[in-house]
C-alpha cells in the first residue's frame, strides 16, 4: 500500500493493490462477470488499474487481444475501462501470467485497487501502525478448514 500526494499537497491513502488472472477455456469470452466488475467500480469498492486480455497460441506464443464486444450484443462491453492502463503490467508479467494458461485458452489480467480499504489504511497509518505481511488464502484451504470445523462442532466430547 502506498500513499500518493494530491495536487493540493494532501496525502491520499491507497488501498491494497491486487491482481487476478482469469482463464477462458477455448478462448470463449462471454462477458460473464463484467457486470459484477462494473458494479464494484460504480460502488467505489475497486479501481481498475489495468485490464489486459491475452491468448496463448501454439508454441506458447502470447498474443494481446483487443476485445470490444465480449458477448456479441453490439455494445462495447469494455468501453468503461478504456484507458485503464497504469503501466504496472509489462511484457514479462504477461508472459508469466500466460505461463499458467493452457494452449488455446485466453485470459483476462486485472490489476485493481481495493478502495474499500483506503480509509482503514489511513486510520492505521495515523495511529503509527504498518502492514507487515499479507497474502491470499486459497479457496481449497478455506473450505477444508470450514469442513473440519463443522465436523469438530458435531463430534461429542
Amino acid at each position: 500500500m502506498t500513499d500518493e500526494e494530491t495536487p493540493t499537497g494532501e496525502k491520499h491513502h491507497n488501498g491494497p493493490i491486487d491482481y487476478l488472472v482469469v482463464e477462458f477455456p477455448g478462448s470463449r469470452l462471454t462477458g460473464a462477470g463484467l457486470a459484477a466488475l462494473v458494479e464494484l467500480v460504480d460502488r467505489g469498492m475497486l479501481r481498475v488499474l489495468d485490464l489486459v486480455f491475452v491468448r496463448k497460441d501454439a508454441g506458447d506464443k502470447i498474443t494481446a487481444m483487443a476485445i470490444a464486444d465480449l458477448d456479441g450484443d453490439g455494445d462495447l462491453d469494455l468501453a468503461i475501462f478504456e484507458g485503464a492502463a497504469s503501466n504496472l503490467l509489462g511484457r514479462d508479467d504477461l508472459n508469466e501470467a500466460a505461463g499458467v494458461l493452457t494452449e488455446g485458452n485466453s485470459a483476462a489480467i486485472l490489476i485493481y485497487e481495493n478502495l474499500w480499504a483506503a480509509p482503514f489504511v489511513a486510520a492505521l497509518r495515523q495511529s503509527g501502525a504498518e502492514l507487515v505481511a499479507r497474502g491470499p488464502v486459497s479457496a481449497s484451504d478455506l473450505l477444508s478448514t470450514l469442513d473440519m470445523s463443522e465436523l469438530g462442532d458435531r463430534v461429542p466430547s
